[in-house]
Formats: C-alpha cells, sequence, structure tokens
C-alpha cells in the first residue's frame, strides 16, 4: 500500500504503511539546494533528543526517562542530497520552579525565534495536560512554519491516534502533521523531507564533516551525567549537575586524567552518590569512563568527587559554570 496524504483544514496530515515505496522523496518549490535551522520544542519527555540523535545518527543529547534531562540547546548537523539541515533540540517546555529552569525555558522560547521551520513534538502516549495547552498558545505568535510530530505512536493503538489528529488540527495551522515514533525510526525519513520542503534555499552553512557544536567538555560531563540518572533511579531527581575540574585533551595511546565534580544540593544526597563503601561512585566512574573511551577512543583516568552546593539551581555562578547561561 502506497503513501497516503490525508488532507486537514491546516495542513497535511502523513500517514505511511510498512510498504513507503516513495517515503522521504520531495520536490523542492525552487531549485536548488536548501539550509537552514530545524528547532525541536515540546514538553519534558517528548522525545525531543531521541529523535535528535536518531536523525543525525550521533549520540548528542542523553537519553533518560527523567523530565528535564535535557538543559541546554544541543544543536546536530545533517547532510541532504538536497541540501543541509542543523537541527536545535531544545529543554522541555515547563512551568520552572527555580532559576535553573528559568534558564532552559528562556533557551526554548529563544529557539523558537531564531529558526527557519519550528517542529513541535507532542508525546500521544502521555495525557494531555496544561503544558500542552500553553505550548500551542506558543505557537499562536510564531510566523515561520510549525511543523506537528506526534511521537510515540509505537505506544497507542492506531484508532487511538485519530481524534489526536482531529484535536491538533483544529488548535493550529500545523502546515503539517506527521505520526512519528522516534524510537523505532517509524515514518522519521517523510519528517525529514518535510523540513527541507520548508527551508530557503541558501548554501551551507557547516562543512560536510561538521556534526555538532558542542565541546568535548559538553560531552564529558553529559556522559557522567547520564550515568547517574541511570544508576541511581528516582532516588536523584534532576538536583544534580557535573562540574568539570580539570580536563585533558585524549589523545591516542596516551592516558588522559579527567577530573570532575557530582553537585548535589542536600547532604542526604551525597551518600546516594557514594554509595555504601563507595560502590555506586565506583560503578558511575566504571559505566562512565567506558562511555568516554569510546566517545575519544582512548584511554581515560576519571577523578569523580561529590560535593554538595545547597541551592545550587538558583545559584547564577553554578549554573554559568554547567553552561546554562542567560540569553
Amino acid at each position: 500500500m502506497p503513501e497516503t496524504l490525508v488532507p486537514r483544514q491546516s495542513g497535511q496530515v502523513h500517514v505511511t504503511s510498512d510498504d513507503r515505496e516513495s517515503a522521504g522523496e520531495v520536490t523542492p518549490p525552487h531549485e536548488g539546494r536548501k539550509s537552514g535551522f530545524v528547532a525541536f520544542v515540546g514538553r519534558p519527555n517528548a522525545g525531543k533528543s531521541t529523535l535528535l540523535n536518531r536523525i543525525v545518527g550521533h549520540k548528542l543529547a542523553i537519553v533518560s526517562d527523567k523530565p528535564q534531562t535535557t538543559r541546554t540547546r544541543i544543536v546536530g548537523v545533517k547532510n541532504y542530497a538536497d541540501g543541509q539541515i542543523v537541527f536545535v533540540d531544545t529543554p522541555g517546555v515547563h512551568k520552572p520552579t527555580h532559576r535553573m529552569n528559568v534558564r532552559m525555558v528562556d533557551v526554548a522560547l529563544d529557539s523558537m525565534r531564531d529558526v527557519d521551520v519550528l517542529t513541535l513534538i507532542v508525546d500521544v502516549s502521555a495525557k494531555p495536560g496544561p503544558g500542552d495547552r500553553h505550548l500551542l498558545e506558543l505557537m499562536k505568535d510564531v510566523s515561520r512554519p510549525v511543523v506537528l510530530a506526534l511521537n510515540k505512536v509505537d505506544m497507542i493503538a492506531k484508532p487511538a491516534l485519530l481524534p489526536i489528529i482531529d484535536r491538533y488540527s483544529q488548535s493550529h495551522p500545523f502546515v503539517e502533521i506527521v505520526p512519528i515514533s522516534a524510537a523505532d525510526g517509524t515514518n522519521v525519513d517523510v519528517l525529514e523531507s518535510l523540513f527541507l520542503k520548508y527551508l530557503p534555499v541558501g548554501d551551507p552553512m557547516y562543512p560536510e564533516d561538521f556534526v555538532t557544536d558542542q565541546s568535548d567538555r559538553f560531552f564529558v560531563s553529559e556522559i557522567i551525567r547520564e550515568q547517574v540518572l541511570r544508576l541511581t533511579h528516582d532516588e536523584l531527581p534532576f538536583s544534580t549537575a557535573v562540574l568539570i575540574d580539570q580536563f585533558q585533551e585524549p589523545a591516542p595511546g596516551q592516558v588522559s586524567t579527567i577530573y570532575c565534580t557530582i553537585l548535589v544540593e542536600r547532604e542526604s544526597q551525597k551518600p546516594i552518590v557514594i554509595g555504601k563503601g563507595g560502590a555506586m561512585i565506583k560503578d558511575i566512574g566504571t559505566a562512565s569512563r567506558r562511555e568516554l573511551e569510546r566517545f575519544f577512543d582512548a584511554r581515560i583516568h576519571l577523578d569523580l568527587h561529590v560535593k554538595v552546593r545547597s541551592e545550587w539551581r538558583d545559584d547564577e555562578r553554578a549554573l554559568d559554570d554547567i553552561g546554562l547561561r542567560e540569553s
């Protein structure tokens, strides 16, 4: 069965069968290669980072089932036969409770203003709430094309999808509505081709071998933070951060030493990270070191310490130190 396009009042809904011979083919409205920015926005845990990683083909953003995992703007670049897209992953839009959250939401809102195409990513497996309505309100002030990606369609029954499509198609004039699964790749190729359709004609902004503008220090802190989140489970929410105290550029054939501090907010959280007899901090260090050695293709010696910094999420200097700077 070929791809079917279901016309909506507000754009096109793309529903693709398992047999998609023509998926991803787009005829640009103008001759020439396309180039531009596409931003992903949505509530926490909508799947923005998973989608970025799948599209770019590199793990640029850490992924966790905990909300507010992504804290800053993450850029990923991908080249196509028809052009180049600079993808911008953003923190989930939520009600700020600390200065850190204010900065995170500011990053997301700033990204909405500075791109060529905006993509609202919605988790269709989650019950809609005030956060979804708030995002739709924000869309009213957006003048550029807005694509709606209904994510996690692999987690719901197909009949449940149509009412969701109807509800969103009446809430905003989306130029396209695409049911996808960032986890298994369903319709992601269709989504990518549609981005190119709405980008302006222009030369690539980055060389072909460019993937991201994030620094090595950023990836070190994120890799360690991902292991902290994974291994401490629900005992530590988003009240932890990783500071790079000393960073030696890894080199093949040499052992590079990286010194880091894991920040927690309360004294009661410190034993959780350290563990009985130091078992937890050892596990975090071992898992992080393995990831870092794969990332740098070099031998790493990782030195981790845990420090309590009360209310660091409201500490302007601490937020600067973890790279979450004011826009």
